[in-house]
């Protein structure tokens, strides 16, 4: 009789042994569902990604606006009759009082473009 114990255990060991540690084993599938799981998350940040930059060349193809904003902040670039003014804060006596020095941080430089001088009409 115990011999035949014996051999039960045997052979529930040997059958068990596939379904835990074998090629599709619950261990295998653990790590196949912790990769799964790290795919989408890396799918959705590239899909939030992907729609903002979507939307970036949908709103460059169809409005002047956006060009516009990136050439004044990635170029530097201004129109034309457009007077542009730099200064830094403290170098003037009243630039603590301007809108755009006050937003400044200290040690930077604030920029503010102004359009083009209009003359008063005559009378």
């Amino acid at each position: 009789m115990r011999w035949l114990a014996l051999s039960f255990v045997v052979l529930i060991a040997a059958l068990q042994y596939p379904m835990w540690l074998g090629k599709g084993g619950w261990l295998q599938v653990r790590e196949l569902d912790r990769q799964l799981t790290a795919q989408r998350d890396g799918n959705a940040r590239l899909k939030a990604r992907n729609d903002a930059l979507d939307a970036d060349v949908r709103d460059l193809k169809t409005g002047y606006e956006a060009i516009e904003e990136r050439a004044r902040a990635e170029l530097g670039m201004v129109k034309h009759d457009e007077v542009f003014f730099q200064w830094q804060q403290g170098a003037a006596a009243g630039a603590e009082s301007e809108p755009a020095a006050a937003a400044a941080s200290p040690g930077t430089t604030a920029t503010l473009p102004i359009g083009p001088a209009r003359a008063a009409p005559k009378r």
